[in-house]
């Protein structure tokens, strides 16, 4: 299981805090200032296994598009995605159960503070015995692969086609995540894809190219 990793660094710190660190390291006669920071980078690297984002696409009508998406940390892979054009916390708490029909659901969720995120939502995460975990206020770059995820979706794809309806972009969307999951490379994952793939040696046959998201990408491989 893929840890996320976070960076620490230090500020001056109030005596409560102090105290209260203290205490939750044995005390003043068993602090020990080195243990204490492998304490809380453990903490800090507890796994956060699932991640939520909504996103919004126009489309030729000039109509807004909003996208859902639970991204897998480990290995970087999209477990559910839907289309709405009226999001609303009924909806995405819906979304959340549809996630994991039959797998058992992860341990913890990221998420923003996105208003859809309402009661409802809570309700539903608890009780599929889910622990929240919320980013800060305006702090993107807290949920880094989700937002990494977002630009590639456009970058790769959205920015090359025209969208005209909800349809048309759940079919984009099924196919970019088609390519995304068995070709698509990713440094974090050694080079390899979130559905892993053999090595293919050169006796094995020529190159040949497929097309995924409408030419727009090519994988490539070994046929005799």
């Amino acid at each position: 299981m893929r840890l996320e990793t976070a960076w620490w660094f230090r500020t001056a710190a109030s005596k409560t805090v102090s105290n209260r660190e203290i205490a939750r390291n044995g005390g003043r006669q068993r602090y020990r200032a080195i243990e204490a920071d492998k304490v809380a980078w453990a903490r800090a690297r507890r796994p956060k296994i699932y991640r939520l984002v909504t996103d919004t696409v126009p489309t030729a009508s000039f109509r807004i598009l909003y996208v859902f998406l639970v991204l897998r940390h480990d290995r970087l892979e999209v477990v559910h995605f839907n289309v709405t054009e009226h999001p609303t916390a009924q909806w995405a708490a819906r979304q959340k159960v549809e996630a994991f029909p039959w797998d058992p659901a992860p341990r913890y969720l990221l998420r923003d503070r996105d208003k859809i995120f309402g009661a409802l939502f809570r309700h539903r995460v608890h009780t599929l015995d889910m622990r929240e975990v919320l980013i800060a206020p305006r702090s993107p770059w807290q949920n880094q692969y989700v937002e990494r995820l977002i630009g590639s979706i456009r970058r790769e794809c959205l920015d090359h086609v025209i969208v005209f309806n909800d349809r048309h972009l759940k079919k984009l969307l099924r196919a970019y995540f088609f390519f995304y999951h068995k070709a698509r490379t990713h440094l974090a994952l050694d080079k390899q894809c979130p559905e892993p793939r053999s090595v293919e040696l050169p006796d094995q046959g020529t190159v040949i190219a497929f097309p995924h998201v409408g030419r727009l990408h090519h994988e490539y491989r070994r046929a005799a």
